[in-house]
């Protein structure tokens, strides 16, 4: 396996088996020249959305890094504050347009029961709503592919109800430290890609005795062992670093391998750190 080798969505489309993240990423020179670094460091996975308040940027990136447009694989989200199908077909627009791309790659509601529409419209109805206008964008042509973010199965069993396209990803907090087990299992039993975004705990996590341990038995560092960890388990991690030399680390995880006592010893971490947020409790 190498930085550029894919996973294949269950509608065909492939995306690189690790992303890179700029979620925190300062809009401006900060995220532009992060994006370049990325590219230049291997990266062909790029990964933003509309709240991070960089896709102006991040898009800045791309077109400097010299790099095909079709080399590259360019996701990013749908914020809270869009409710209706409307406002859906507005953002979608918006993002491709401050992005400077023709079309997205990846297209994701970025959070499942906004806070706005708890007590009014509920999520059942917002999902699939703003689905139907990401549907019809990839009938356009504008995305080749649509997913979710932070979704549980209730969340997903509502949407399926009424998806005429279902989706292939779902991108939710996972590494050594919240495994969330149960809904990884449903993402693989409805051929759901499980995404990992922080899978280093947004650093929590590196400083474990575990991981700290066997990063020395190998020569690595704790965040490539939690990265390893994440791809051996067959997930798609996206670290997010604005540091050169931290980028490139995080892409150096294909020289070595952690054995199944390893995998074990680390998947014993579950809950030594931070937790994943309550989709149906967040307050944005």
């Amino acid at each position: 396996m190498t930085l550029t080798d894919t996973y294949t969505f269950s509608n065909g489309e492939k995306i690189p088996v690790v992303g890179f993240g700029t979620w925190q990423t300062p809009d401006g020179d900060v995220a532009e020249s992060s994006v370049i670094e990325a590219i230049k460091a291997g990266y062909r996975h790029i990964d933003t959305a509309a709240a991070y308040g960089n896709e102006e940027s991040v898009g800045r990136g791309i077109a400097k890094s010299g790099v095909a447009r079709d080399e590259l694989f360019v996701t990013t989200k749908l914020w809270n504050k869009v409710t209706t199908y409307d406002e859906a077909v507005a953002a979608i627009d918006e993002s491709i347009a401050k992005l400077g791309l023709d079309y997205l790659d990846l297209y994701i509601i970025h959070w499942p029961n906004p806070a706005p529409i708890r007590e009014t419209i509920g999520f059942e109805k917002r999902n699939a709503d703003v689905w139907r206008a990401m549907e019809e964008a990839v009938e356009a042509g504008k995305i080749k592919s649509i997913g979710v973010s932070n979704f549980h199965p209730y969340h997903l069993d509502a949407l399926l109800k009424t998806a005429k396209i279902k989706p292939v990803i779902n991108q939710i907090y996972v590494n050594p430290s919240d495994q969330q087990e149960e809904l990884v299992a449903y993402n693989k039993a409805h051929d759901i890609l499980t995404e990992a975004y922080s899978p280093l705990g947004t650093g929590n996590v590196l400083d474990l005795p575990t991981l700290v341990e066997i990063a020395a038995k190998h020569g690595k560092s704790s965040a490539q062992v939690a990265l390893k960890w994440s791809l051996q388990k067959g997930y798609l991690p996206l670290p997010k670093s604005v540091t050169p030399a931290r980028i490139v680390q995080n892409a150096d995880l294909f020289d070595f391998e952690l054995s199944a006592d390893e995998i074990t010893a680390i998947d014993g971490l579950h809950g030594a750190a931070k937790l994943a947020n309550n989709p149906d409790e967040v307050g944005f």
